[in-house]
């Protein structure tokens, strides 16, 4: 029975664990929400679901389906995120501030630089577009003030490390570790800077009160999950009630799973063989990765437009986007990456030059998850939001596509580079011999007299009478 149990368990796990499959899901559930918000035969369901309100009994706390993948569902996603991110600043990564410097940098560069590109084509659109001066005509034919355009300046700034980590899975098969590392390392930063964005520039503080609940809270978890044996019922509920102090202090509340994840303890504890925030990562990947984030790209995407037209590719917001992300990202990671190389006294990880970090740079203009969430944040008007949610699939979808060919040039340059080097001459200095090894390991020999070459000995290991081994030849002489 355990077995049985077990099985289908370990391969939702292996799925959840694959960059490539999860992935794949999640972009998957993506067009499906556009599409069946935008099919006449699906739309007034999909409206409907979307919008079917449910509440949390004995509180004021009533949201529609989409908003609770939003703002519930999205919350284990962010509780891995807090976990991994507690890991990485304890012994990962991140713990190492001279090997992190370089990416840390290059994810604020990546972070600075859309948003100008993103204020800078809006701006140019509010002047000299289709619409009067100092507002932007959308695909729908509405008109808004730049201003209120303007603010969406923070939905280019995150990347999806999730859908990063699967373009490289896709078509990076051959490239060193160190280059994935370095995405790895970008991207977690990135997360942590989109993280304060959102607790900085879109919450609306409430009552006091409710923030000394969340310290309450917090303090409480501090102690549960450091106890020998942790009380997971009184863990639930400590997780629960600091969701809802964070909703009711007017915080985003999916930042109560980062809070909480960052309060896990990273080292190992009461002779455990592994840190309980890799633990719990590791259990809470599966509901992340094939729960939370499938759904809720299912309902950021699902937006209805009047209609699809090739307008909504001109769009004033859907390009900002589209250049800040697909330009911007690589722009400024390239740039910081340069300048901490070249103006100042870092370095890149061993092998790698800056020039080799540009499909990885390209694939940060992903943005997706977190992007999707801040197009529903930064615009009150719907049209806005769902305009930017376009954009943003579409950059994302573009970023994904361009760095998936360059990251497959990459991993063959890599690749025929590796097969090279295993194909290496030996000249011994003087003695006219030459050792070349080929890619099946085979060690040929070869000797020069009186300007002729002798027939070359191999070397493969056999030990065979017409074969003499290397190390054979070395004895004798």
């Amino acid at each position: 029975m355990s077995g049985t149990a077990q099985g289908p368990w370990a391969a939702i796990r292996r799925v959840a664990a694959s960059d490539r499959i999860s992935g794949l899901i999640m972009l998957g559930f993506a067009l499906m929400g556009l599409v069946l918000a935008n099919i006449p035969a699906t739309a007034a369901w999909f409206e409907h679901l979307s919008h079917f309100e449910l509440g949390v009994p004995g509180t004021n706390i009533t949201m529609g389906v989409g908003h609770w993948a939003q703002d519930g569902l999205l919350t284990i996603f962010f509780l891995v995120v807090g976990l991994e991110l507690k890991q990485e600043l304890t012994t990962g990564s991140l713990s190492n501030i001279r090997a992190a410097a370089v990416p840390m940098l290059c994810a604020v560069g990546g972070m600075i630089v859309p948003p100008i590109l993103f204020i800078a084509v809006v701006a140019l659109f509010s002047r000299y577009g289709a619409g009067d001066p100092g507002s932007l005509l959308i695909a729908n034919g509405a008109t808004f003030p730049f201003s209120e355009a303007a603010h969406g300046w923070a939905i280019p700034t995150a990347t999806d490390i999730a859908f990063s980590l699967a373009v490289l899975a896709l078509f990076a098969k051959a490239l060193p570790g160190s280059i994935r590392a370095f995405l790895m390392t970008l991207a977690t930063v990135d997360d942590l800077l989109a993280i304060i964005l959102i607790a900085v520039f879109f919450s609306s503080l409430n009552a006091w009160y409710w923030f000394v609940g969340i310290a309450v809270c917090a303090v409480a978890w501090y102690f549960l999950v450091r106890m020998r044996k942790v009380p997971w019922f009184g863990v639930a509920v400590i997780g629960i009630l600091s969701w809802v102090m964070m909703y009711e202090a007017g915080v985003h509340p999916t930042l109560a799973g980062v809070l909480v994840g960052l309060l896990t303890p990273a080292r190992a504890m009461y002779g455990e063989r592994s840190p309980r925030a890799e633990r719990y990562a590791d259990k809470l990947q599966p509901f992340s990765a094939l729960l939370a984030l499938p759904i809720f790209a299912f309902f950021a995407t699902g937006v209805h437009f009047d209609a699809i037209t090739p307008m909504l590719l001109v769009s004033p917001i859907v390009i900002g986007i589209i250049v800040a992300l697909v330009v911007g990202k690589p722009l400024g990671i390239m740039a910081v990456a340069w300048c901490s190389t070249h103006l100042g006294s870092l370095r890149m990880p061993k092998g790698l030059r800056v020039r080799d970090m540009f499909p990885a740079a390209v694939a940060c203009g992903i943005g997706f998850t977190v992007s999707f969430l801040i197009a529903s944040l930064a615009y009150a008007n719907a049209e806005l939001s769902a305009e930017a949610r376009f954009g943003v699939l579409l950059a994302s979808l573009l970023a994904a596509a361009v760095s998936g060919v360059l990251l497959s040039r990459q991993s063959r340059r890599f690749e025929a580079r590796a097969a090279a080097e295993q194909t290496v001459p030996d000249v011994q200095r003087g003695s006219g011999r030459t050792e070349t090894t080929l890619a099946d390991g085979t060690v040929v020999l070869s000797q020069s007299i009186g300007g002729r070459r002798k027939e070359p000995a191999h070397d493969d290991g056999a030990g065979s009478s017409g074969r003499r081994t290397k190390r054979g030849r070395r004895a004798r002489r």
